[in-house]
């Protein structure tokens, strides 16, 4: 039987990690890795967190499992992190997940299971994992344009477009904030338009937001999910904790389906339980375990909004240095789309064959596609980086 199995294609963003650890150098620059570093390199944990662990050691009393839905608690306040009073909590049901990707994954499991002849409508570029995972679960995606390769932000002409193509039960899987891989995001207006289209053609949206916090602010960068919770009839929200409480390893992240009928929630909420079993069972807890007492702590959750705000505003500043050093080495404010992109990631728009040349020469590690992690910078880098893209002709 194993002797049938056949290679699957590599993951390129694993692919290029692998090359940076075995890269020799010792002033090489890794901007392909997904996870965010501070000035040191290091991906720290969080004040509050740390607090909140210490408090778990002393409190905690088994390591029994939680329920299929994970801690009914760590949906409240996640519920309430994201959505806050957008919707009726009984028009909510949700289910923690392993991570955001454990979310994901569950969201179009749900598709399959609600619609099977559902297509999945996804930017792009999206996260590759995105059409990965559905063309693992066999669900036909189609793309709609969302990156302007010239202006290098969003193509919303091109996207509406697209969207027209839209047929009654399809899904459109959306960014809720920090498009990743682009950094280009809509803004609220554009989303009431792509709200609009969704309902005019019987659309369900579903909303990945794994960077709250990230962008312009805690609430800001929620105001997208919110408002298309609030519009439509019914939509999927995958939300991860990885990003903004630094707990990637713990993998926590939930999934929410909203519906406009309060009726409908327990069904929903058995689904989803029904899903995890099939899946994996019951959810990790220590993570959410964390987030729920970080938020609903006054004194941790002001500390962790504290600090989760330094993180924002250290990656707006670096985003700055380097469109500021671009624009002074080139004598252009051609890169000026690098301040106003928001998130870890920006698409610079260099060609493959110079980003290849970035790796060779410079030993700066950056996706194909030119996608970079703003936060793998520091105030040293940003220069080297910036000298780096002009020499290979940028």
């Amino acid at each position: 039987m194993l002797g049938n199995l056949k290679p699957q294609p590599a993951d390129k963003i694993l692919a290029l990690g692998k090359l940076f650890r075995e890269d020799p150098r010792t002033d090489k620059i890794d901007l392909g890795v997904g996870v965010y570093k501070n000035a040191e390199g290091l991906t720290p944990v969080m004040r509050a967190v740390k607090t909140a662990e210490k408090q778990l050691w002393e409190l905690e009393s088994t390591k029994s499992y939680v329920s299929l839905a994970g801690d009914p608690a760590f949906s409240d306040v996640m519920i309430d992190l994201v959505l806050s009073d957008a919707v009726d909590r009984s028009t909510v049901a949700a289910a923690a997940t392993p991570g955001g990707t454990g979310a994901c994954r569950q969201g179009f499991e749900l598709v399959k299971m609600a619609n099977p002849g559902a297509r999945v409508f996804v930017s792009n570029p999206t996260w590759p994992n995105h059409t990965s995972i559905l063309n693992y679960l066999g669900i036909e995606h189609v793309p709609y344009r969302y990156f302007d390769p010239e202006t290098r932000g969003v193509d919303f002409e091109g996207m509406l477009e697209d969207l027209k193509g839209l047929k009654a039960g399809d899904v459109v899987l959306l960014h809720g904030c920090c498009h990743n891989p682009t950094g280009a995001n809509l803004n609220l207006s554009q989303w009431q338009l792509v709200v609009d289209v969704l309902n005019a053609r019987g659309a369900i949206p579903m909303i990945d937001i794994a960077y709250q916090g990230f962008g312009d602010g805690l609430e800001e960068d929620a105001a997208a999910a919110r408002l298309v919770a609030a519009s439509v009839p019914e939509c999927l929200i995958a939300a991860s904790c990885s990003k903004n409480f630094g707990i990637y390893r713990e993998r926590t992240g939930l999934l929410m389906a909203v519906s406009s009928e309060p009726s409908s929630r327990g069904l929903n909420q058995d689904t989803l339980a029904f899903l995890n079993r099939q899946n994996f069972s019951f959810p990790p807890d220590h993570g959410a375990r964390l987030v729920t007492m970080v938020l609903q702590d006054p004194d941790l959750r002001a500390d962790w909004a504290s600090e989760l705000e330094e993180v924002r505003l250290g990656m707006l500043g670096l985003r700055e240095q380097l469109a500021g050093e671009l624009q002074r080495l080139s004598g252009s404010d051609r890169y000026g789309f690098l301040a106003q992109h928001r998130g870890m990631f920006s698409r610079v728009g260099t060609p493959p064959d110079m980003v290849e040349r970035l790796r060779v020469e410079h030993g700066i590690y950056m996706i194909g596609d030119s996608r970079m992690n703003i936060a793998g910078l520091n105030a040293r880098s940003v220069q080297v980086l910036a000298k780096a893209i002009i020499d290979v002709g940028g």
